[in-house]
């Protein structure tokens, strides 16, 4: 049966696709799941920190399970829409494979080391163009995912699925994040058909907030996980007790009535023991709190996915918000996790600074050093701008793990460390 909630305009790539046949079985919007899951990039996210360091402990979680966390949140709503909303029926629903695809790949552009290292390559690539992590997820799902100028030519329902932001980088003065990279444009224009965006929607955040149907509940689901599975990832490693959750609640000067219900009900379920459950039980409850209502808007005669909006329900929203302060205030700003993410700083401001050196702009006199592949020189060198050199130096740190850019700063400045029959 044909699901009339998509057409052309939502399959169409920029490229024609070569690859699948005739043949194929799969809709293009499992083509596209496909290509991301089975990418070097995508299994990279096994050891990038989501919140802990990836490796310290093998029940903490990392992007890659959080990004299958948010995986199965996505498809789980779109699924009880599916089933539930009197909006959609059994020819005219929202694709759970494009949903999935978009929940896999929205976190395929972080650096390492978490948002520490988001915001340190940002600093360091400021007068290049800067650095974002949903930029760089688009940047790899269209231009470097299978290598130089191989991407994996998405849909552009996939692009629209996983572009939480649409304004470009410079649109703003001081942009630390949210945007997208100027040199994207072309890819923007392609997601919108080309269209011009409205006056209401011509620059800034109002623009960043114009998200498909499927990027909103990508976007759901990704605070849904992160909200709930920080708090119980904080306390597994101890920085979230009881007593310090009292702590902070008595600090807290704007507390309601549901907040405080809320924090005894988390108290009581660490008493108990019972903090995976009763997290798992809030999952649920996070998943029936999203709602369908109709939205006419830009691009809404163009596609069904910007027809809807998905509504949260209040309370369970504000819940949502009180947990990412719980874990902002115990674990994100606690002492150790502030120290590691110094280290993240410097680890990578020393990488970047040695790689400049060599490649962006090097100094007459500068002794040369290969420190980079063939193909990534190659690429280099073929750049005629320093922002370009810059670029491609930013995907090559981007795109490490903790453990390979931990390593590579030792094998840099570590006396005691290295080999020369280290492989990576």
């Amino acid at each position: 049966m044909q699901n009339k909630f998509y057409g052309s305009f939502d399959t169409d790539r920029i490229e024609v696709d070569k690859t699948g046949g005739s043949g194929d079985h799969r809709t293009s919007f499992q083509i596209d799941r496909d290509r991301i899951i089975h990418t070097s990039s995508f299994r990279r996210l096994q050891n990038k920190t989501q919140v802990f360091f990836s490796g310290e402990y093998d029940f903490y979680r990392t992007r890659l399970t959080h990004s299958i966390e948010v995986a199965q949140i996505g498809r789980s709503i779109c699924n009880r829409l599916n089933c539930t909303s009197n909006l959609l029926n059994d020819d005219y629903q929202i694709d759970a494979d494009l949903v999935e695809a978009a929940c896999l790949s929205h976190d395929i552009g972080h650096p390492p080391f978490g948002h520490t290292g988001e915001r340190t390559l940002h600093r360091l690539m400021r007068e290049y163009g800067g650095f974002e992590g949903n930029a760089q997820t688009l940047r790899i799902l269209t231009k470097i995912l299978f290598g130089p100028g191989r991407g994996m030519n998405p849909s552009r329902a996939l692009m629209d699925g996983v572009l939480k932001y649409k304004t470009l980088y410079g649109e703003i003065a001081d942009q630390k994040n949210h945007f997208i990279y100027a040199e994207q444009k072309p890819i923007l224009d392609f997601v919108v058909g080309g269209e011009t965006f409205p006056e209401l929607l011509s620059a800034g955040k109002a623009r960043n907030r114009f998200k498909s149907i499927e990027c909103q509940i990508m976007d759901w689901a990704d605070d849904t996980a992160y909200s709930l599975n920080d708090i119980a990832d904080g306390i597994h490693a101890g920085f979230i007790t009881v007593e310090k959750v009292h702590q902070w609640a008595e600090t807290q000067k704007d507390l309601t009535t549901a907040d405080e219900a809320l924090i005894e009900e988390l108290i009581d379920a660490m008493r108990r023991g019972r903090v995976e459950s009763a997290i798992g039980k809030k999952i649920g409850a996070f998943i029936n709190a999203a709602q369908l209502e109709t939205s006419e808007r830009f691009l809404s005669n163009a596609s069904a996915r910007h027809r809807y909006q998905l509504t949260i329900d209040p309370v369970t929203d504000a819940a949502c918000s009180l947990y990412k302060r719980i874990s902002l205030g115990l674990v994100f700003k606690s002492r150790q996790l502030q120290q590691l993410d110094r280290k993240s700083d410097y680890i990578l401001s020393r990488l970047f600074e040695v790689f400049a050196e060599q490649y962006i702009s090097p100094a007459p006199g500068v002794m040369r050093f290969k420190l980079l592949s063939d193909e990534e020189e190659d690429l280099i060198e073929a750049e005629d701008t320093e922002a370009g050199r810059a670029r491609i130096i930013c995907d090559v740190i981007a795109k490490m793990t903790d453990g390979i850019a931990t390593r590579t700063y030792k094998r840099l400045f570590d006396a005691d460390f290295g080999s020369i029959v280290d492989l990576i």
